[in-house]
């Protein structure tokens, strides 16, 4: 997910004909954040990258898969997803179909961390990074909401079926 400091106008609640003014921000600055979610566990595990190029991925996945016990990775058709890079860390990969990203679980993680950012205008980059870490944190803290966000049986029956899969 790209975090940057170019804020996005999001639909907000007003009495009627009242004219909502939002304050909106336009600098070009931004980092991606490389965000890890166990559905099943209830965990959430994330990284700053630079650029979203398959060597950042695949060194961002390397070194997520050293910190944790990351099983399979659930990928969207992203171009940084697809590289050698990223195919060559030793995980398993279940990909997702073509224009599908409300099937990946860390879209719905986004579109929570996008309701609690947006809106609001930061002094700089590390200001917003801050508040996008503050928000996952108090997230992980409770593992029913990211259960309840991540943990879908389709995941979990795919989890399941890997081991023969990729004795296959």
């Amino acid at each position: 997910m790209r975090v940057g400091l170019r804020g996005m106008v999001r639909r907000v609640w007003g009495r009627r004909g009242v004219k909502i003014r939002q304050r909106l921000q336009l600098v070009y600055e931004w980092r991606y954040l490389f965000l890890v979610v166990d559905g099943q566990k209830g965990t959430l595990h994330w990284s700053w990258i630079d650029s979203m190029k398959a060597e950042m991925v695949g060194a961002a996945v390397n070194g997520l898969k050293q910190q944790t016990e990351v099983g399979a990775v659930v990928w969207d058709g992203a171009s940084s997803h697809r590289g050698e890079l990223v195919r060559g860390v030793g995980l398993p990969l279940i990909g997702l179909p073509p224009y599908s990203p409300e099937l990946n679980p860390a879209e719905r993680v986004f579109e929570e961390v996008r309701r609690w950012i947006e809106g609001i205008v930061y002094r700089s980059i590390d200001d917003k990074v801050k508040a996008v870490e503050d928000f996952l944190s108090e997230m992980e803290s409770d593992p029913n909401r990211v259960r309840s966000l991540a943990g879908w049986q389709w995941i979990d029956e795919a989890v399941e079926h890997l081991p023969a899969l990729l004795a296959a």
